[in-house]
This record gives C-alpha cells, sequence and structure tokens, in this order.
C-alpha cells in the first residue's frame, strides 16, 4: 500500500506539526510505503531528510520526500491526478482544502482556526477527506461548531515515552527553568516576553529561594526581531538562549530541567481567539515526561495535556505563576511529587495509543 503525507509547512519549518506528520510517517513506514510531497523546487534536496532526522534524532530512510504539485499553481486537474496513484493521502492542513483521488482521505487539523466552510464548495470538499481528526479536544470543539463538521476522533500528537527516558533517566535534576518553542509573534506565539517578565518578578521577589536558578529558552527562530526584543528584556537576567538543538540535545536539556514554563495564550480570550492559545503542548508533554513539573498557562490543549491531577499547576495570572513556582522552587518534597504525576500523566500519549488509533484510520 502506498500512503503520501502532506502539509505546506514542510519542509519550510521545524515545530509541533511536523513532527506529528513525520512520527505519522515513521510509523506507516513499519507497514506501507511512505512518501511525503514537498514543492517540486526542493526536489532533490538531501539538506531537508538531514534536517528532520536531526530534529527526531533517527533515521528517515524508509520515508521518501517525492516532489508534488499540491500548494502550487499548478492546474486542479493535474493536481488531481497526481493524488490517485496513492492509497492513502493524509493531510495536515492550514485551512485549505483540496480533492484528493486517493482510495482513502484522512484530514489532520491541528488548528483551531474558526473558518466558514459552509459553503456548497467547501462542504463537498470536506466530504471528500473521509475521515477527519484533530491534534486535541480543544481544537476539535472549534472546528466543528464553526466550520462546521463532524470530526470523527482526536489523534493526539506522539510522546514518545521509551525515547525520552531511555536518554534523560540518567541525568540530574538542575535549577533550571525551562520552555521550548519557535520565536515568532502571530497566531499562537510562544510568549518567552512574557516568561522573562515572569522570572524578574520571581527573582526580584523571592532572592534567596531562586538563589542559582535560571531560566532557559529553547527554540528556532523565525522572527529575529522579536528575539532581539526579548533578549533585551532579559538583561541582568540569567537567561539562555539556544537555537536550532538536535533532537539529543533537546531531550538532555528536558532531563536537566526541574520546572517547565509555558505562556502560550497569556492574554488572549480562547473564545474570540482560539487559534492564539495553545492548541495542544506537545513540548509540555515532553518535558512531564522527563519529570520537569509542569506550571503552564491554563487555557487550550494544556489543559488536556496536564490532566486532572496536575491542573493546580496551571495559571492566567502572572502573580499565579509566580507563586506557584515558589512553592515548587522551595519544596523539594512536593516537586518530586508532582514530577512523579507528571510522568504518569503523559503516558496518555504514548506510542502504542498513537500507533493504535493511526493504522485504525489507514485500514482499508
Amino acid at each position: 500500500m502506498k500512503a503520501c503525507l502532506y502539509s505546506p509547512y514542510i519542509p519550510k519549518h521545524v515545530g509541533g506539526g511536523e513532527k506529528y506528520m513525520l512520527d505519522v510517517a515513521c510509523a506507516l513506514a513499519k507497514k506501507y510505503t511512505v512518501s511525503i510531497a514537498i514543492p517540486q523546487q526542493y526536489a532533490g534536496d538531501a539538506s531537508i531528510v538531514k534536517k528532520y532526522e536531526s530534529f527526531l534524532n533517527r533515521s528517515l530512510d524508509d520515508i521518501s520526500f517525492i516532489p508534488s504539485p499540491l500548494g502550487s499553481k499548478t492546474n486542479f486537474l493535474q493536481k488531481l491526478f497526481w493524488t490517485r496513484q496513492f492509497d492513502v493521502m493524509y493531510y495536515l492542513t492550514d485551512g485549505s482544502l483540496f480533492f484528493s483521488l486517493a482510495k482513502k482521505n484522512i484530514l489532520h487539523i491541528q488548528f483551531p482556526l474558526k473558518l466558514d466552510k459552509s459553503s456548497f464548495l467547501e462542504q463537498f470538499k470536506l466530504k471528500n477527506w473521509q475521515i477527519k481528526n484533530t491534534n486535541s479536544e480543544f481544537t476539535k470543539k472549534v472546528v466543528e461548531s464553526t466550520w462546521p463538521t463532524k470530526i470523527d476522533l482526536v489523534h493526539h500528537p506522539l510522546v514518545d515515552v521509551d525515547e525520552i527516558n531511555r536518554i534523560t533517566a540518567s541525568i540530574k535534576k538542575e535549577k533550571i527553568i525551562l520552555n521550548v518553542g519557535r520565536f515568532f509573534r502571530q497566531l499562537h506565539s510562544k510568549r518567552q516576553d512574557v516568561l522573562i517578565d515572569i522570572f524578574r518578578k520571581l527573582v526580584i521577589k523571592y532572592p534567596l529561594e531562586t538563589k542559582g536558578w535560571k531560566l532557559v529558552l529553547i527554540g528556532a527562530v523565525e522572527d529575529q526581531k522579536y528575539l532581539s526584543q526579548i533578549k533585551r528584556k532579559k538583561r541582568g537576567l540569567p537567561v539562555e538562549f539556544y537555537h536550532d538543538l538536535d533532537r539529543r540535545k533537546l531531550l538532555e536539556w528536558y532531563g536537566k530541567s526541574s520546572i517547565y514554563w509555558h505562556a502560550t495564550g497569556y492574554g488572549v480570550n480562547p473564545e474570540k481567539h482560539p487559534e492564539k492559545v495553545e492548541h495542544f503542548g506537545i513540548s509540555t508533554a515532553e518535558a512531564m515526561a522527563a519529570g520537569c513539573v509542569p506550571i503552564v498557562h491554563g487555557k487550550g490543549g494544556q489543559l488536556e495535556v496536564i490532566g486532572d491531577e496536575l491542573n493546580d499547576l496551571l495559571w492566567l495570572k502572572q502573580q499565579e505563576c509566580v507563586k506557584k513556582t515558589k512553592q515548587i522552587i522551595s519544596d523539594h518534597k512536593l516537586r518530586m511529587e508532582y514530577q512523579r504525576k507528571a510522568k504518569q500523566q503523559v503516558k496518555f500519549f504514548g506510542k502504542n495509543i498513537f500507533e493504535q488509533k493511526l493504522f485504525k484510520m489507514i485500514k482499508l
């Protein structure tokens, strides 16, 4: 069986959506012939494979990156007939839709965009995709109420707990508060600027308790001007920046860190602008798998990641984050208990569940 995966963000971006699609591709490659469609101008570019292998810390030898007319100005019929060669077309949408002649078409929606897709043409396109899934219950709720269309299931991103444990198990925890996310301002910005403001308040209010602690911000840079502004904000604070780390180095930072912060959606009304809050929160889940205590902004998909056992770590106002962080920093026993709960909660997003749902969708 031949499966093709297509995302308009590959090969330009490296983030949670790309990890999701590559995890799908690697799982399917165990049984099927798998291709990832890329724009024709990238044909033969070996750096794409190297970039994503470094990102995942695994080989992609079983996956082909093939030039495709999808997403280009090629005429409708050429695109349509190009899809006919596949048994499965798996599409991570940016909100746009196209027709596919593959035997089974699966639409993955990871952005809770409030789009009007009530027209006859848009509804007809949606019917072409036999299975529609989202990355979270949060995204599902938004899409079903605004597109409108029925979402068949939620397919959470994969948290490879075994891989994370293998790399981080022997790493000693340090006085590190970590955040992982790309540096950009649009849509669901990771709001590293807010995290630095909170860290400054924490250090000023609790100088003795925070002695030796530092904030580490890791992520690819998509907006250099935004990064420069953030770096100016951190003056006088123990804040470190790291960019373009490979997968193993990233996991080592998860292993060393004791607390994980996340501020996406700060100051945003999720009812009005659901696209600006966290859609799921793969970095939070991976940090939890490595034993970080997640003190994160309580909106969007983050609530699903945290679960009921950890929901008292959620915050909405900066001072709440400061207070909860100080409590975790000061109480080693409490910190250890939350680390245990975090590791237990994240098993819900493990490989077995991820692959079971995937192959159930793929089955022809």
